[in-house]
């Protein structure tokens, strides 16, 4: 069934399939031959769905503001549209009479609510394959306790593919796995992490790889990664062009849950700083057999990991002195300076201003640090920001540089900038020269 589950949600011939049959579909359900249908029953279903989209956005833009980030106006379009399928379809079935046509209603309002789902995940690319949106593993996931233990020797040198030998029977490809990671210090609790083996991480003796911590969104989980972020393939790829070598990869919960918005910072909200500089990385050292110079270590995310990579470059440069921000943000926020500091400490502007990114960078130097700020070229919401940053973190002596990719706010930007990046971030932690 791998031809099946693998089959690409975003391009080919599928997307263009459901399409079709969602407009056959929406056919069904406008145009019935009955006239009490035309005159009355379209117009509500309709009416119902432009009211229903409009007050989603309301709650969700305006009073109850889940996500730091707006959802992209076509988002909303299709969800209407997918509403209007939902309205429409049970005096459709009562007016086509039959069984056969109540089947075909049915039928053409999953036809409707599909398109739309597909249109939805084309905007954000987060499920690249039906095997990411029906949640099913990767064929290269292993269990934890399947990860091999420490060798009792190991292979070190700056660069390290100048002193590595590929040995024979290698793994071609990376393994993933997943496994809680405790908020030992903070308390904070975190969803479980995955964690992205190269090749080489399975001979014996072992080359010390360099760290890289990732983050995903909010909305989102660390999977997120995987999926829509290509992280495996994008690791895999590398690491056939070195021997086998490539970073580690601990993608770890900063959020809390799907909708959690800690704002990555010690606060009332949970101490997810003290989780991420100091659990994470207590529990790679104790538990993985990894390079643990700082020199060699890495933090990254998108969107709320992007501004949460910043955050701890920013407060814990000698812990992460190496950052990916992807499409992140000024600073972390609720919504508005007002209510993310009165929420996260209780209207103390001072302890927000003492961990706020850009308020650090415009007193204190990094001259050690280094990073990626990226951005969607069509990203008119984040691309002033992240300028903003990029030339706040220059002029705090920083070494970091600026790219824009194809794409607005979407994983189709942050997977190609983590491509186009690996081999800048593999240099800059001592894999590659």
């Amino acid at each position: 069934m791998g031809w099946l589950t693998d089959l690409s949600l975003l391009e080919g011939w599928l997307p263009p399939l459901v399409t079709v049959a969602g407009v056959a579909g929406a056919c069904w359900l406008l145009f019935g031959r009955r006239s009490w249908w035309r005159r009355r029953a379209v117009p509500i279903a309709t009416t119902a769905a432009v009211a229903v989209t409009i007050l989603l956005f309301f709650v969700v833009e305006k009073w109850w503001r889940p996500f730091p980030d707006p959802i992209a106006t076509e988002v909303y379009v299709w969800i209407g549209i997918g509403i209007c399928g939902l309205a429409a379809v049970i005096p459709r079935a009562l007016s086509a009479g039959g069984w056969a046509g109540r089947i075909a209603s049915v039928l053409a309002m999953a036809a409707v609510v599909t398109m739309a789902a597909v249109q939805v995940n084309i905007v954000y690319a987060e499920f690249p394959t039906l095997r990411d949106a029906l949640g099913l593993p990767e064929e290269n996931r292993i269990t934890f306790a399947e990860v091999p233990k420490p060798t009792s020797t190991t292979v070190q040198g700056t660069p390290l593919v100048s002193v590595w030998r590929k040995p024979e029977g290698l793994p071609a490809d990376g393994k993933v796995t997943e496994v809680p990671i405790p908020g030992a210090k903070s308390g904070f609790d975190a969803r479980d992490a995955q964690i992205y083996l190269p090749p080489a991480y399975f001979a014996n003796p072992r080359p010390l790889l360099p760290v890289l911590v990732m983050m995903a969104g909010q909305p989102g989980e660390p999977a997120d990664w995987l999926k829509g972020g290509k992280l495996g393939a994008t690791m895999d790829g590398f690491a056939a062009d070195h021997a086998g070598l490539a970073p580690v990869v601990v993608i770890a919960d900063a959020t809390g849950s799907e909708l959690g918005n800690p704002m990555c910072m010690d606060s009332r909200l949970g101490n997810v700083a003290t989780y991420l500089a100091t659990d994470v990385p207590d529990w790679v050292k104790a538990n993985l057999q990894v390079n643990m110079d700082p020199k060699a270590w890495a933090i990254g995310g998108l969107s709320y990991g992007g501004t949460c990579a910043l955050q701890m470059a920013t407060n814990f440069p000698d812990r992460y002195p190496t950052f990916l921000d992807f499409s992140g943000q000024v600073e972390p926020t609720l919504g508005d300076r007002t209510r993310s500091v009165e929420a996260a400490f209780g209207g103390d502007e001072a302890a927000y201003t003492k961990i706020n990114p850009a308020d650090l960078m415009s007193s204190r130097k990094y001259p050690e640090s280094a990073g990626v700020f990226a951005i969607g070229s069509d990203d008119a919401d984040f691309k002033p920001g992240q300028q903003k940053m990029f030339h706040a973190a220059q002029d705090a002596g920083m070494n970091v540089h600026y790219a824009e990719y194809p794409g607005g706010h979407s994983w189709t930007v942050w997977s190609a900038a983590l491509s186009a990046q690996i081999d800048w971030l593999a240099q800059r932690l001592g894999l590659i020269a």
